[in-house]
Order: structure tokens, then sequence, then C-alpha cells
């Protein structure tokens, strides 16, 4: 599942998102298919569109102008038929608040997009907040309350001028694992959570964070159900009591946008 991240140059040129088969003398369905996508200038400039690629694929990544591409997915056995996903339709939450609040672009989540195995969303957390809090897990297979799911966290922090970003992420052990983590986090790069209760996602103050979440697990129904430490757990209570951080949503200035 590929998506982009335009260069500064690329609205010379605008390329309306479009699927199209190619190849002479090929009936409808039978050439290659190619996704133009917009992306965007940077991952907080807004959600950006992207592409699902079937398993056993050949996919070949292109940009005349340059860009930067995630391209994330996982073990599976149905095979799906690609498809495109518009920046618009992508479901935008806001979740938490105050020194909690936190943007999820929920591209790629479970009950959003089809998928067989793979879950991906990204997270965006305000400068001096917390995410991915309480701590949670989804490392044992409880049904109805938890499902079995290995993550990945990649990072990307704002820099405050030419002072470069950085966060922090804890992974402390679970009663399935024993994954124990306190890391500094800057740009590029990835905490692997194998197991274990996961946050908080530490953002430092003037530098806005940026999370890619990529999951997936062996159950055989694709869910994001988590479990809250219990140590931690209330403090979700706590949420309709304060405001949501009035820096959020993360958005694109539309008059400003690359494509």
């Amino acid at each position: 599942m590929p998506y982009g991240q335009s260069s500064p140059d690329a609205g010379q040129n605008p390329a309306p998102p479009a699927f199209e088969e190619r190849g002479p003398g090929q009936r409808p369905g039978s050439g290659p298919q190619v996704f133009l996508l917009r992306g965007r200038r940077g991952v907080f400039d807004g959600p950006t569109d992207f592409a699902y690629l079937p398993r056993d694929g050949h996919a070949e990544v292109m940009s005349r102008e340059g860009g930067r591409f995630a391209l994330v997915g996982a073990r599976c056995e149905r095979r799906l038929p690609a498809r495109y996903g518009p920046a618009d339709g992508v479901p935008v939450e806001l979740r938490g608040s105050g020194q909690c609040s936190r943007q999820v672009n929920n591209f790629g989540a479970a009950g959003v997009f089809d998928c067989d195995r793979l879950i991906a969303v990204e997270v965006l957390t305000p400068g001096g907040n917390w995410s991915s809090y309480p701590p949670h897990k989804h490392d044992e297979h409880h049904p109805g309350t938890e499902s079995r799911l290995e993550e990945i966290y990649y990072f990307e922090i704002a820099p405050h001028g030419d002072t470069p970003g950085l966060g922090y992420q804890r992974v402390s052990p679970s009663p399935a694992g024993k994954t124990d983590i306190l890391t500094e986090v800057r740009t590029g790069d990835a905490v692997l959570i194998p197991d274990g209760w996961h946050g908080p996602s530490i953002a430092a103050p003037g530098h806005d964070m940026y999370y890619l979440n990529v999951m997936a697990g062996p159950g055989e129904t694709r869910e994001w159900l988590i479990r809250d430490h219990p140590d931690h757990g209330w403090i979700r209570s706590t949420w309709t009591e304060d405001d949501i951080d009035p820096r959020l949503p993360f958005h694109r200035d539309r008059a400003e946008d690359p494509a």
C-alpha cells in the first residue's frame, strides 16, 4: 500500500487522481493499472491519497519530480483487487483531550478500507502532548476484547528552525512478552512492537510528532481490539472534562495545495 509526499514543484503540472488501463489492443481490465497519486507536501499537511496493491502483484513507483513514498504491507492469504484511495475519503479522528489530544488519519483502519491482514493509520501529536496513551496492548487473543497484532511505529518529528525534533517511546512488558523499551525517537526511526504495553509516545514541546502505525496478526477476523493498562486506563474518563487541543486538526492549506 504505497502513499506519497509530493515534491514542492509537483503542482506545476497537476494530474488528477485517476485510474486507467493501458496497453494497445487490450480489453478493459486486462492491462496494467495506473494510479496517479497527488500526494502532499509533508506528513503534517493532512491525509494523502494512496494505492492498494494485491499480493503476488508486480508494481513500479515512478515520479517525475521526485518524492518520498511509504510502502507498508503484511503477509496475507486473500488476493484483493488493486484500488485507489482518495485523500478526501480518509476518516480523520481527533482522539483524547487536553495534553492527550492527537489526530488519527484512519486510511487503512479495520472497517474503513478492506484488506486481508493489514491495518495502517497515521497519528499526529502536537508538541508537548502525550499520544498512544493510556498504555495499551494487543498481543493476546481474547474474543471481543483484544486482538493479537504485531506493530511497527515509524516516526517523523518536526524541527524547530534548525533544531531537529525528538520524542520518546515507551514499551513495557506484558504477560505475553518481555519487550521493555524507553527510547528517544527522531525522524526516520522505527520501533518494533511484537508484544507489550505500548505508550506513551511523547512529543517534546515545540516539536510535533508523526508516526505511521502498521499492524497485522494471525486472527481470522481483521480487527483492532486493545486492552488498556490497568494502572492507567482511568485517564480516558477525564477526556470529557477538557477540550481537544486547538492546534488540531493538522491539515493542508488548500490555497497552497501542491496539486
